[in-house]
């Protein structure tokens, strides 16, 4: 049975099946990059199958006349035809072996992660392996989740729990939200008193907790190796009570704000024409623009409740400006788009409350770029049902279904389609407070998210992907990964 989640865009399972006593990982055309990406893909292969036999601890044969061959290979040809995407990569398992090819790193290893999932292990015997060729492509670049890091804190040992069960579903964007009222999660040099008074609290008045610059630069690494590439944010103008907590400066009457530890949102700004203002501004997104290795930086934008539009749009227009010129490409919440934005600055679509979004579609045909994250459908701490003990419910409940069963071309009415960057998933810690408890809430609704985010359309089909995602799920009980059994899905 081929049961792979997201759905590949062609898949030909043939009749036979390779016997998995282990794997022999070889490459053709990787450079210097070969070693590693080789013990990753034997890894994974491994991890899929359980103990291989024969095996070294990094998932290499230790015979080299046993195991089943499985070639890395760089190949511009590979993939669907026509397909143009860096991601696009081929599969094929038959009698003489597995062949794993793409134009690039990243389609190899989504490659990997599809061969993991055909592995099934079966108990006492070997692992078996279908005969199956695919021919994969995503349909959005930007397939992503954010993790609120600020109202609870994750700590580096979590994120990278979470950057592995990203990768297994091919989402490639981890967007971390550092800052909030609550706490200041990440190092900043040029202000040290962010983290210094203003990370040792969380809203169960925990201990708190935040990266250090080493902390991040790890995790970027970390996620790199994987196919993730890391987006950080810093909350900006509103949602700032921890740096009016560390510098007094930024409010008018000088007198640092309290600690908080609440949840209410929108209380909290800071006021463009203070002197302390602009130098802070660029002082932080500078320092995080300088500590992040990839093409984005978050300058956040929502739930600012009072301040006029005027003032809101020259603070938006500085912070895309500072990140600019820091190299980076800005990214905004969708309340940015009131701003006028530079082409290319992308718009994070979220509040599915909101009535009038001809703001959002201008700043579309303008240039912008939209990356959609309807909380009805993708916002991760929504309860599942009424009652359920954790999260939230202001976008309304978010089942299974909810989280799979919608099309982004139909989300904001009049949104050019050619301006959809991608789709991404949000969780946000008021409520959650463990590592199990995160895992709750993303799965399994995540693996759906990403079914929309990378398949095809025609390709998507609820009551087959209820069958998928049961059988994915043996995985997660493996691995001892949280998850909540939704009545909507026969485990």
């Amino acid at each position: 049975m081929v049961a792979l989640v997201p759905q590949p865009l062609h898949v030909d399972a043939g009749d036979g099946q390779l016997l998995l006593d282990g794997v022999r990982v070889r490459s053709e055309g990787l450079g210097g990059d070969a070693p590693a990406l080789e013990r990753l893909v034997a890894e994974l292969v491994a991890s899929g199958a359980g103990d291989l036999a024969g095996e070294t601890p990094d998932g290499r044969s230790d015979d080299g006349a046993r195991g089943v061959p499985v070639v890395l290979r760089i190949d511009p040809a590979a993939g669907p035809q026509g397909s143009t995407s860096a991601e696009r990569y081929s599969l094929v398992a038959d009698a003489d072996g597995v062949v794993l090819a793409a134009p690039g790193r990243s389609g190899l290893l989504h490659a990997a992660r599809t061969l993991r999932q055909l592995v099934e292990h079966a108990g006492e015997g070997p692992a078996r392996l279908p005969h199956v060729v695919v021919h994969d492509a995503p349909r959005y670049p930007w397939r992503g989740l954010s993790v609120d890091v600020a109202r609870h804190f994750f700590g580096p040992s979590a994120l990278r729990a979470v950057v592995d069960v990203m990768a297994s579903y091919k989402l490639n964007v981890l967007h971390l939200h550092l800052t909030d009222d609550q706490g200041w999660r990440i190092e900043s040099p040029s202000r040290p008193e962010l983290v210094r008074r203003s990370s040792g609290s969380d809203v169960s008045g925990g201990p708190g907790g935040h990266l250090s610059l080493d902390d991040f630069r790890a995790l970027q690494e970390y996620a790199a190796e994987r196919g993730v590439r890391v987006v950080p944010e810093i909350d900006l103008p509103g949602h700032v009570n921890a740096a009016t907590h560390a510098y007094g400066e930024l409010v008018p009457d000088g007198v640092p704000t309290d600690e908080y530890q609440g949840v209410e949102v929108g209380f909290s700004r800071l006021a463009y024409g203070l002197p302390a203002t602009e130098p802070f501004v660029r002082d932080v997104l500078g320092d995080l623009a300088r500590a992040t290795v990839g093409e984005h930086v978050h300058v956040g934008g929502d739930e600012v409740h009072t301040m006029d539009a005027d003032e809101y749009a020259r603070f938006v227009v500085l912070a895309e400006q500072v990140v600019r010129d820091a190299g980076k490409t800005p990214v905004v919440w969708q309340e940015g788009a009131k701003a006028p934005l530079r082409p290319g600055t992308v718009v994070q679509y979220w509040d599915t409350n909101a009535t009038d979004l001809e703001y959002l579609v201008e700043a579309a045909r303008a240039g912008a770029r939209v990356v959609l994250s309807p909380g009805n459908r993708v916002y991760l701490d929504m309860k599942y049902v009424e009652g359920f003990p954790l999260g939230l419910q202001w976008a309304g409940f978010v089942e299974l279904r909810d989280s799979y069963d919608w099309e982004p071309e139909d989300v904001v009415d009049g949104l050019p389609a050619g301006a959809i960057e991608g789709v991404e998933a949000a969780v946000w810690t008021e409520t959650l407070t463990s590592t199990d408890e995160l895992f709750t809430m993303l799965l399994p609704r995540l693996s759906a998210v990403a079914e929309v985010a990378w398949s095809a359309p025609e390709r998507k089909d609820w009551d087959d992907y209820r069958r998928r995602v049961a059988h994915e799920a043996r995985s997660w009980r493996r691995d001892g990964v949280a998850f909540h059994p939704s009545a909507q899905v026969d485990w």
